[in-house]
């Protein structure tokens, strides 16, 4: 017997055993999932790990920062509050070549994930811009500029995988309209601008624009024992523009392309996100005020996610 039909039964017998669906013989893609349902009410802790690898184009790489956190969520379910409340208990990075830094303003930093999408300052999911400014790492040492605004999207990304593509979508295409193995569906954040300005150091008029968002119902698989679905995610040819303020009378600005995918491993029994990959490839033109004036570069990230365990935190 070959691997992949050993997996797939060891997987249906996990998934029938934790109650998940019935034991009658019903053909995997015939059977029929619910992956918008309630999330259960325990607190979750998650872990997240970015690497961003820029290379010059001649392929050589010329730098590699990771980023990491630590994030706990007290669903609204548990604290009978109308949002999940969020606390980041900590946060690091690691530039290229350098030992790894933490950012003491963020231990212990608690906010309010705002579904709309945006608030009424005009934040994305409602993370206070403010909380970025003047940052400063463990040694005293101000972030940089281009560093604060990569710790301030690590929040960004959590939110729009673990909860904008893992969530039903309130209006449009969504997680909800999976039911079988192998149905796809246009996501309602497809082609959407989202703003990318923070503080005073990226301005106002940087923002994203999303392409085709597709969702795929891929399979099923198991993170650490636990049966999940696979969702694969696309976002089709998207593109940016960064305004970045380095100096009061300085504006650096960058655009360019941007493709990312990956992978979302939903819980099939407490419908909380268990794992998230993502990939993205980057191609940029950076104008600066000053020679060489304009630089390109590729940068590739990789993201993973893990539900780290459930608990108090």
């Amino acid at each position: 017997m070959n691997r992949p039909l050993i997996c797939a039964i060891w997987i249906t017998l996990l998934i029938a055993s934790a109650g998940i669906v019935s034991a009658q013989e019903v053909p995997l893609v015939e059977r029929k999932f619910n992956l918008a349902g309630e999330r259960s009410r325990e607190i979750q802790v998650f872990t997240s790990e970015t690497r961003i690898t820029t290379h010059a184009l001649d392929g050589t790489v010329t730098g590699t920062d990771i980023f990491r956190m630590r994030l706990r969520c007290a669903p609204s379910g548990a604290t009978g509050k109308e949002s999940d409340e969020f606390a980041c208990l900590q946060f690091s990075f690691q530039p290229e070549g350098g030992a790894e830094v933490f950012i003491p303003a963020l231990k212990g930093w608690t906010y309010a994930y705002d579904p709309r999408g945006m608030d009424e300052k005009g934040q994305v999911f409602g993370i206070d811009h403010a909380k970025f400014e003047g940052l400063v790492d463990d040694a005293g040492n101000a972030v940089p500029v281009d560093k604060t605004y990569h710790v301030y999207n690590a929040f960004i990304d959590f939110h729009a995988f673990c909860d904008v593509f893992a969530q039903p979508a309130g209006e449009g295409g969504g997680i909800q309209d999976l039911e079988k193995v192998g149905e796809k569906v246009v996501h309602a954040a497809a082609f959407s601008e989202a703003p990318t300005s923070l503080g005073s150091s990226v301005a106002d008029g940087s923002s994203f624009t999303n392409g085709e968002i597709t969702l795929e119902f891929i399979g099923l698989g198991a993170v650490e024992g636990r049966p999940c679905a696979l969702i694969g995610y696309d976002s089709g040819a998207s593109s940016f523009k960064m305004i970045i303020k380095p100096m009061p009378e300085m504006e650096v600005v960058t655009v360019g392309s941007s493709h990312y995918w990956g992978r979302i491993y939903k819980d099939l029994e407490t419908n909380w996100v268990q794992k998230v990959t993502m990939t993205e490839v980057v191609v940029s033109e950076t104008t600066l005020p000053m020679p060489p004036n304009k630089m390109n570069a590729v940068t590739e990230r990789e993201l993973i996610i893990l539900n780290e365990r459930q608990g108090d935190g």
